[in-house]
């Protein structure tokens, strides 16, 4: 791995080392939102909300989109949901403590 392909990953990782910060990233994995809609679904200060925001941009994790009067953060890209979307499917073998094999097997068993 190169290094800065290196910097730039253990930036992000520790961009997700934060609860507050993967709450909002499940919101934002569902649709877009303003600053008042996280605030309001996520029981946080705005304050806290437009640091945590602030800090997602800056990394291009998200990215903002003006309609009107009106701000709404987005993910990024598509890379941004599969990285997440994998690190929550890793986690959920984890705490049922099965093999990747096990979790899919299973998968397909309920289909």
């Amino acid at each position: 791995m190169k290094k800065d392909v290196q910097h730039e990953l253990s930036i992000i990782f520790k961009l997700l080392g934060s609860e507050r910060r993967l709450s909002i990233l499940a919101l934002l994995r569902d649709r877009p939102c303003s600053v008042s809609e996280i605030v309001d679904e996520l029981k946080m200060e705005q304050s806290a909300v437009s640091h945590q925001l602030q800090m997602l941009r800056v990394a291009q994790v998200v990215t903002v989109n003006k309609v009107g009067r009106s701000v709404y953060y987005q993910l990024n890209d598509s890379h941004i949901l599969t990285l997440l979307n994998n690190a929550e499917n890793h986690v959920s073998h984890v705490l049922k403590h099965q093999t990747h094999a096990e979790a899919e097997a299973e998968k397909k068993s309920e289909k």
